[in-house]
């Protein structure tokens, strides 16, 4: 298992209606490094974004989708998504106010 830094495990947000509905509620969507662990992606988000606390961290692993070009067979890069859950007491996440 490679040494991943904090700042490696989160590569960006993901804006979708289904995860701007889930902000209400103070969960937030992320796409995570596929080998982060759920410990390393709380640690990420509460030193990435000051004032936050994580309550939970969800982690899905998503199969890359099979795609075609004539008779040239191949597959997309896997991917891993993280709902990260955070206290009734923290702080919001800044990147998600304007949106």
């Amino acid at each position: 298992m490679a040494d991943i830094k904090y700042y490696d495990v989160i590569l960006k947000p993901i804006i979708t209606e289904k995860s701007m509905s889930a902000m209400g509620e103070k969960k937030y969507t992320f796409l995570i490094h596929t080998d982060a662990t759920k410990s390393q992606v709380k640690e990420a988000v509460e030193k990435m974004f000051a004032g936050t606390k994580v309550k939970s961290v969800n982690t899905m692993n998503c199969e890359g989708k099979k795609k075609r070009r004539g008779m040239t067979v191949g597959k997309t890069a896997k991917t891993k998504k993280a709902i990260v859950q955070l206290t009734a007491d923290s702080k919001d996440i800044e990147i998600f106010e304007g949106l």
